[in-house]
């Protein structure tokens, strides 16, 4: 059989999610200067840099400028961007198979782990990927019933996310007025009445899940105090020798100590970091949150020699109006994909997809990202990971059979969504959509203003349309209405 990725049988590749570590991938794949190949990518949502545009936080702007890179790699005339394309409702993994060589599936983590406690979804209390997605303008959370008429807020969790939604919540609203925050969270928080968030960390400060810089910018904050009780960072000698090696811990450690000698609390707001505690109850009136009850917890050593926390048996309970859980990440399964149940990931070794019984290899399909190995890390550490899953799809090529010639034809998938009356979205049309929103934030002096329903987008792409390809733009109006 004639060898795929040549010139006769360009190699047909197709990419589930366009956030980092999908284009991290197809950017990889497009660096081989050996291989001739396409790349579609398809994406739920008409925007595609997944958690860059619904995830770091609007006043983390520079690590949003990522996005010029994957511009590059989208504007590639290799590359078709397929946005408002639902995997497993739109299309589905058989027509997939049979339309590409290779397929990698690119879907994150999108569901939050639950702390698994009485009241956990009293009103109120809400996953902390909700309130991101709520303040970051993601469709699915725009209508998200949060209420900021409390004093206290509580998070759960002290990884990086919830170092930014504690952030987010008693920053001065007018320094947000200057990000890419969506209008509807700008409004809510500049009449929001939290004065205080109570950061919860199961364990003591040496493992907390934060970054450096994450716990550093706290102290910058406007108007806000950083609170520690001195207590919680008074540690034996024993566990800060285990931790003498751990460099990124024992900076940490002298931030929150720089942040515990400051007795002169005099801001509007305040910041609580309490280490060693953990949630066992959230108390309600009414339906709604009223109080957290929590234990203190102490570490013990467990098998593999790792550090857990355990609880000692006393409790407090802390009034609140809202809670915010941050205490991890999964993916979800999929249609056609193999699902690691035990870790919530997509069974893979070295991003090549494994069927759970049989441990076989399941040919031309692979994973990258959270998706491949689990909620960890930061957008950069996406890059070496798609990059490690291609190699091994390069490595794969000469055994791989691939697809009928007859079904080659880059065609064929248009045809297919245009079969199913799908208004998909390109390349040309998010460009719009990006065009739009900036020019609506430069009249702010913001980097942009986000849209955040789909329909919305939709109707501005159909209005530009109107301008310069009235059939176009007519054909998908028919569609919308056909939906």
């Amino acid at each position: 059989m004639e060898q795929l990725a040549v010139t006769t049988r360009p190699l047909r590749v197709a990419i589930i999610g366009s956030g980092p570590a999908g284009l991290f991938a197809a950017d990889a794949l497009l660096k081989k200067r050996d291989l001739v190949l396409s790349i579609d990518i398809f994406n739920r949502f008409p925007t595609p840099f997944g958690l860059v545009r619904d995830g770091v936080a609007p006043d983390h702007q520079s690590i949003k400028s990522v996005i010029r890179v994957f511009e590059k790699t989208l504007a590639d005339t290799r590359v078709r961007f397929f946005g408002n394309v639902t995997y497993g409702k739109d299309i589905h993994h058989d027509e997939l198979r049979s339309l590409y060589d290779q397929i990698i599936f690119a879907v994150g983590a999108q569901a939050d782990r639950r702390m698994g406690i009485p009241g956990e979804d009293l009103g109120n209390s809400l996953p902390a990927t909700a309130f991101v997605g709520w303040y970051n303008g993601h469709p699915d959370y725009r209508d998200l019933p949060i209420d900021l008429s409390c004093e206290r807020a509580i998070v759960v969790g002290n990884g990086n996310v919830a170092m930014d939604v504690a952030r987010i919540l008693v920053m001065d609203p007018e320094e947000l007025a200057k990000s890419d925050i969506t209008e509807h969270a700008l409004t809510m928080l500049r009449g929001s009445k939290v004065r205080e968030v109570v950061v919860l960390g199961r364990r003591g400060p040496l493992q907390a899940a934060f970054k450096t810089p994450e716990i550093k910018e706290l102290g910058t904050l406007k108007n806000v105090d950083v609170v520690v009780d001195s207590r919680d960072i008074d540690l034996d000698e024993g566990t800060l020798e285990a931790a003498k090696t751990d460099r990124g811990a024992q900076t940490n450690l002298e931030f929150l100590r720089n942040y515990a000698a400051n007795q002169e609390y005099t801001s509007e707001r305040r910041i609580v970091m309490r280490f060693l505690v953990s949630p066992v109850e959230v108390i309600g009136q009414d339906g709604r949150i009223s109080a957290v009850r929590i234990e203190e917890n102490r570490l013990v050593e467990d098998s593999d020699g790792g550090l857990r926390a355990r609880g000692t048996g006393r409790y407090e309970t802390l009034e609140a109006g809202l809670i915010l859980r941050s205490v991890g990440y999964r993916s979800v399964p999929i249609e056609g994909v193999p699902f690691n149940e035990k870790n919530y990931t997509f069974n893979n070794v070295a991003g090549r997809l494994v069927q759970i019984e049989s441990g076989e290899v399941v040919p031309g399909e692979y994973v990258v990202g959270w998706a491949k190995r689990g909620p960890s890390g930061l957008i950069g550490n996406n890059k070496p990971d798609s990059v490690a899953t291609v190699n091994a799809m390069v490595e794969d090529l000469p055994q791989l059979q691939g697809i009928d010639d007859e079904n080659r034809d880059p065609a064929l998938i248009e045809k297919l969504l245009n079969e199913r009356s799908l208004a998909y979205v390109s390349y040309r049309h998010w460009q719009i959509l990006d065009k739009y929103e900036i020019t609506r934030g430069s009249k702010y002096g913001r980097p942009r203003v986000k849209l955040t329903s789909v329909s919305e987008m939709m109707a501005i792409i159909r209005e530009e349309l109107a301008k310069t390809s009235p059939a176009m733009a007519e054909a998908m109006e028919e569609v919308d209405a056909e939906k």
